[in-house]
């Protein structure tokens, strides 16, 4: 419980970065080969994606279990237990809503809720529309309008997967998702690593015919 309320406090505290990265160094501009994408990793209604999680905050420490399923076309629920089965949040979560169906009372604060709301979003979506196309050796990169914000999808030329999500302002980036996929069904490994604050998720598949 003590760990619970220094990672909620933590986030009140949080300060904007001052970070002057640019996003697409180094890549150039190409011809726009399509205008919309579809994110296979969190598509399937009949699956219940479910992952080892642990979430660092200020080198403090939570594990448990992460599971989200897409309930329908466009919303996911989205529940995070203690390895015990003790619930800690349960969300329901689309593109332009979100519902907390429930919540621990020491993770209840606003700046906790949004930032978790802004990375599952990132997270679970599944369908983005295309406005300009990038490249360099490596990989394909596709940018998606997202309200104020931008979200650059790469994908890698030598396995057309996606390997990361970098959501960004026009000149700095925000929040990292990198994807580890064998398959193209689902991400076998994700991290969501934040810029503007020391906090990343680290979610690890956890394959239940194994236990």
């Amino acid at each position: 419980m003590k760990l619970l309320l220094q990672i909620s406090s933590i986030l009140v505290l949080v300060l904007s970065s001052c970070s002057t990265n640019k996003v697409l160094k180094e890549y150039k501009t190409v011809a726009l080969e399509k205008t919309f994408l579809e994110v296979p990793y969190f598509s399937n209604p009949q699956l219940d994606y479910v992952y080892k999680a642990n979430i660092t905050v200020y080198g403090k420490e939570l594990t448990g279990i992460f599971i989200a399923k897409k309930i329908d076309d466009s919303t996911h629920r989205v529940v995070f237990t203690t390895e015990f089965g003790n619930k800690l949040m349960d969300f329901e979560i689309s593109e332009n809503d979100f519902k907390v169906n429930y919540i621990l009372e020491e993770l209840d604060r606003n700046i906790v809720i949004n930032t978790l709301i802004t990375d599952f979003r990132l997270l679970l979506r599944c369908h983005y529309t295309i406005s300009e196309q990038y490249e360099n050796a490596e990989n394909s990169v596709y940018l998606s309008l997202d309200k104020t914000k931008m979200n650059y999808l790469f994908f890698s030329k030598s396995t057309n997967k996606l390997s990361k999500i970098v959501h960004a302002s026009k000149r700095k980036e925000i929040i990292n998702l990198f994807f580890s996929s064998e398959n193209n069904i689902f991400a076998e490994k994700i991290s969501i690593q934040h810029k503007n604050i020391k906090l990343t998720i680290a979610l690890n598949y956890f394959n239940q015919q194994d236990n």
